[in-house]
């Protein structure tokens, strides 16, 4: 099953004067079944976390996005202000859950499968090796308090690699708007806690057996 388009896009037309288009935004396919990342990641979590909580932060960026068409429409500043927090957050859990998807895949389709060519150079010319990248984001992740991701990215106009952390559903464009995510792990509970309970470590342990470095390299050759 291929994955779809990252924000799919419809737009609904509101009437009357002065009412722009409203774009809303649907929960992606998976490219894969829920069960095919086990055991580093249960289908029971892949089902919930994709149909239940992704699903949430669609549903919920599309209701702030159309009271947000209201409120501009009617000139009450005061909500369109209050729905920049709900905005955020939700539409940063799409973008954050839509990039996760892709960032994973089975062990027989490759998951796992270190990185080759440039970004493989440039991993170990800025880290040191593999294993010190890995030992890095793990660490930077399990440091993490509360909820949030740990990201590698390319500071396109640096011309680097960056292990950067954000809180709740932020994405990494927060930290920068050159920075580009190759791929992020999600260390909210929802991620883990049905499996691994609160050894956080060893779900970021487990779950570089299903990395996707085929996509990250793809995502690092095209954003050079």
């Amino acid at each position: 099953m291929a994955l779809r388009t990252l924000f799919r896009p419809r737009t609904r037309l509101g009437l009357g004067l002065g009412v722009r288009n409203v774009q809303t935004f649907t929960l992606p396919d998976l490219p894969y079944d829920y069960g095919a990342l086990e055991p580093a990641i249960s289908g029971e979590i892949m089902k919930l976390h994709h149909q239940k909580h992704h699903q949430a932060y669609v549903t919920n960026y599309n209701n702030a996005l159309e009271q947000l068409e209201g409120a501009m429409n009617k000139g009450d500043a005061p909500t369109v202000v209050k729905l920049q927090s709900a905005i955020k957050f939700n539409g940063g859990g799409h973008i954050n859950h839509s990039i996760f998807w892709k960032n994973l895949t089975p062990v027989n389709e490759g998951g796992g499968e270190p990185p080759k060519g440039d970004l493989a150079v440039a991993i170990d010319n800025q880290f040191g090796s593999m294993e010190a990248l890995v030992q890095k984001i793990n660490a930077e992740g399990a440091a993490l308090q509360g909820s949030g991701w740990v990201w590698l990215a390319l500071d396109k106009a640096q011309k680097v690699l960056l292990v950067e952390t954000t809180a709740n559903q932020d994405p990494l464009v927060t930290k920068g708007a050159s920075l580009v995510p190759l791929f992020g792990i999600d260390v909210w509970e929802h991620a883990y806690y049905l499996q691994y309970k609160n050894v956080k470590p060893d779900y970021l342990k487990n779950v570089w057996k299903v990395i996707n470095w085929k996509y990250a390299s793809e995502a690092y050759e095209s954003s050079k």
